[in-house]
């Protein structure tokens, strides 16, 4: 895809699809819930579709209309066996997640998934699951698909993770709720809690006590109704936008604010970004509301410690935001970055040095100075949705075109992005 310099600065209102995380969630527990659960303003990505697809082949009936589902639970103990192989495209919340929900089941199960899903660790969830009664194979052992399972009788235990990782919780807690006794999972750093407000919504008790999470066993999930929204990760990049390219105001409305998701808003507004929040809603459940940004002069700043997790999936686009900000900025503590769908510290930083930002890795991260005028280069997202939106940012702030090749990939989270991109250009 070739894309050109923003002259005129980018302006207009915007919804961002649904959230990821949400509308993942959403689906596999309306699979496992007694009932119907409806849900609007699903996110139909690649990475939600392939859910979808694997829980079909599980047995479970679900109709999709663009952003509206209809799942037909089956309860904890519906599940059928497959008859062929679940894949998982690129989606690593659906094969992590999914491993929790086999756990217990009475079946044989294989999961598959890209070149990326292939190369990304799975033991962190596949150790402690083996330690609940779980039968899980793998290549080196369970650390990389394809991988099997047959479910066994679980039993729960109190697993101490050694990373703050929300598919590891939930992959737990999805694979205690069928076993006996209670199971809890203790984080060193609290990680996304859209796995506890769901269960609750679905009517399961879950007690939270600092970074500790933990649920009884035997509980059962009752079907309802879930409205996703907007997926604060994909509202990000237009967040950065409007903060970098001279000549910007661009308004997001119903973008989800979920404390452990609003990371992204507070190191804009320390950086000094100009972000107002209004209309905020359904504080019972996921909170959202209308967030507008307005182009202003930005400093860079220090990002580390417990908000990593907060803002681990923002990180491409903050960097490009730093690159455009007074001074240096420094990404620590977020060694995770190297097991997303690409290592995306070294990714960041070989193609934001394509277009002249002056940015190097660091073993957990890496080193911004700004303020650095681009230049249009050949690019590549190298296959990451992530990387792609990144770059289709920064070709808004660059002198001379630019080519991405592999756009594509932001159909795994926002299918329509440069679309939008394009449209607040006009």
């Amino acid at each position: 895809m070739k894309l050109t310099r923003a002259e005129n600065g980018l302006r207009g209102t915007i919804r961002v699809p649904g959230d990821k995380s949400i509308s993942h969630r959403a689906v596999m527990f309306g699979a496992i819930a007694e009932g119907t659960t409806t849900i609007s303003g699903f996110l139909p990505g690649e990475d939600c579709l392939s859910t979808i697809s694997c829980f079909r082949k599980l047995g479970v009936e679900i109709r999709q209309e663009g952003d509206y589902v209809e799942v037909q639970g089956t309860g904890l103990h519906g599940l059928q066996e497959p008859d062929e192989v679940l894949d998982v495209g690129n989606s690593g919340t659906t094969i992590r997640l999914m491993l929790g929900v086999l756990a217990n089941t009475p079946f044989h199960s294989c999961l598959i998934g890209d070149k990326s899903i292939a190369k990304r660790p799975m033991k962190r969830v596949t150790v402690p699951l083996k330690q609940m009664g779980a039968q899980i194979d793998g290549r080196e052992g369970g650390q990389y698909t394809p991988i099997s399972i047959r479910g066994g009788n679980v039993k729960g235990m109190h697993y101490v993770s050694p990373v703050a990782s929300a598919q590891v919780k939930s992959a737990v807690l999805l694979a205690g709720l069928q076993g006996d006794g209670v199971t809890a999972v203790t984080e060193p750093e609290k990680s996304r809690d859209h796995t506890e407000r769901m269960l609750r919504a679905f009517g399961c008790e879950v007690q939270v006590d600092g970074m500790t999470v933990s649920v009884q066993g035997g509980q059962q999930l009752h079907a309802t109704h879930i409205e996703v929204p907007g997926d604060i990760s994909s509202a990000a990049f237009f967040l950065v936008a409007g903060a970098v390219v001279p000549n910007s105001r661009i308004k997001l409305q119903k973008v989800g604010l979920n404390p452990t998701r609003t990371g992204i808003l507070e190191v804009l507004q320390q950086m000094g970004a100009s972000i107002t929040i209004e209309n905020v809603q359904n504080e019972d459940f996921e909170p959202y509301g209308d967030v507008t940004v307005e182009y202003s002069s930005l400093r860079g700043v220090e990002i580390g410690g417990d908000v990593i997790p907060r803002l681990i999936d923002e990180i491409p686009i903050l960097a490009l935001a730093a690159a455009q900000a007074e001074g240096t900025t420094v990404i620590k503590d977020a060694a995770e970055l190297k097991v997303k769908e690409t290592n995306r510290i070294d990714t960041v930083v070989d193609e934001l040095k394509k277009l002249g930002a002056h940015i190097e890795a660091t073993p957990d991260g890496m080193i911004i100075h700004g303020r650095t005028p681009l230049r249009g280069a050949s690019v590549s997202s190298h296959g990451d949705h992530r990387i792609g939106m990144m770059l289709g940012i920064a070709a808004c702030l660059a002198d001379g075109e630019m080519l991405i090749e592999n756009s594509e990939a932001a159909a795994v989270s926002y299918p329509t992005f440069f679309a939008e991109l394009q449209r607040l250009q006009q």
